[in-house]
C-alpha cells in the first residue's frame, strides 16, 4: 500500500538521523539532540511536529530553544501530519526551507562489482575512522567550493563522531585502491524493512572508475543481508547523483521538507 510504504520510509528517515543521539519525545513534538555535537544539524533538529494553534507553536518553538541551547542553529523537519500552521511559522520566522529527494529501492540494483584492484572495507579501527575524517574533509571542502555553505574543520569531526556513535548498526565502509583509502558509504537495515544507504563519496582522483557503483552494491547488500527489503537513498534536488541512483533502480518516492535557521 503507498501510504503504508510511504510511512514506513518516513520512519526510516527520522531514525536513521536520531539513531546514535538522545530523543526527547513529548505529545507537540520530538526533539533529537547531541550536546557532543552541536554543529551538526541532523543531530541536533525537531520533528514530528504536532503543534497547530499560536500557543502550542510558541511552545515547541520555546522548546526548542530550551533543549537545543547548546547549538547556535535551529531545525525542524516536516513529515506528513506535521501542520501546514507550523510550517508556515518557520517561514515567517526566517527559516529556510530545504528539500531532498527520498528514493526507493525495491527490487534488483542495477551495478557491477567492486573494479579490480579495488578493495572494499568496514570502518572499524580508529586508524579506519581517522582515515574517513580525512575524505568527510576532502568532501566538505569541495562543497565549499561549489558555492555550498562551508564547513569547519571542527564540525567535520563532529560530523564524523556521531557517525561512530551509530556504529554497529550503521556501518560504513572504505573503498581503496593500492592500500590508498578513495571512497565511503554506509548502510543501516532500519528496523521495518526498510533500509537506508548513506553519505557517499569518492575522492576526485578515483571518480569515474566504477567505485561509486561498487560502493552502493556493497551496502545495499549489507542492509539486506541485515533485514531489509526495501532500501532508501537521498539525494539533493539541485544535484545530480540522483540521475545515477534512478539509473540503478531507485526509484523517486517523495520530498522532504526541513526548515533551518542559523546564526
Amino acid at each position: 500500500m503507498p501510504g503504508e510504504l510511504l510511512a514506513r520510509v518516513f520512519e526510516t528517515v527520522l531514525g536513521y538521523l536520531a539513531l546514535g543521539n538522545e530523543v526527547i519525545d513529548g505529545p507537540l513534538g520530538c526533539f533529537v539532540r547531541n550536546p557532543d555535537a552541536p554543529n551538526v544539524y541532523d543531530a541536533n533538529h525537531g520533528t514530528r511536529v504536532r503543534a497547530s494553534t499560536p500557543k502550542e507553536i510558541n511552545t515547541v518553538l520555546e522548546r526548542s530553544d530550551e533543549l537545543l541551547s547548546a547549538s547556535r542553529h535551529r531545525q525542524f523537519i516536516i513529515d506528513g501530519a506535521t501542520p501546514p500552521t507550523f510550517e508556515a511559522r518557520l517561514a515567517l520566522d526566517g527559516y529556510e526551507r530545504r528539500d531532498e529527494l527520498a528514493m526507493l529501492l525495491e527490487g534488483d540494483l542495477a551495478g557491477g562489482s567492486a573494479p579490480r584492484g579495488v578493495t572494499i572495507r568496514p570502518v572499524e579501527s580508529d586508524a579506519d575512522w581517522a582515515s574517513l575524517q580525512d575524505l568527510f574533509r576532502m568532501d566538505h571542502v569541495e562543497e565549499a567550493q561549489e558555492g555550498r555553505e562551508p564547513i569547519s574543520d571542527e564540525t567535520t569531526r563532529q560530523v564524523v563522531a556521531t557517525k561512530r556513535y551509530k556504529a554497529p548498526a550503521l556501518a560504513f565502509w572504505l573503498a581503496s585502491v593500492k592500500r590508498t583509502d578513495c571512497a565511503f558509504f554506509s548502510a543501516w537495515p532500519g528496523t521495518n524493512g526498510v533500509g537506508k544507504v548513506e553519505d557517499l563519496f569518492t575522492h576526485p582522483d578515483y571518480r569515474h572508475r566504477g567505485i561509486a557503483t561498487a560502493l552502493i552494491r556493497h551496502s545495499v547488500d549489507d542492509a539486506r543481508a541485515r533485514g531489509a527489503k526495501g532500501v532508501n537513498i537521498s539525494a539533493r534536488i539541485d544535484d545530480t547523483p540522483k540521475d545515477m541512483y534512478a539509473a540503478m533502480g531507485f526509484r523517486p518516492l517523495c520530498v522532504i521538507r526541513s526548515w533551518l535557521k542559523t546564526g
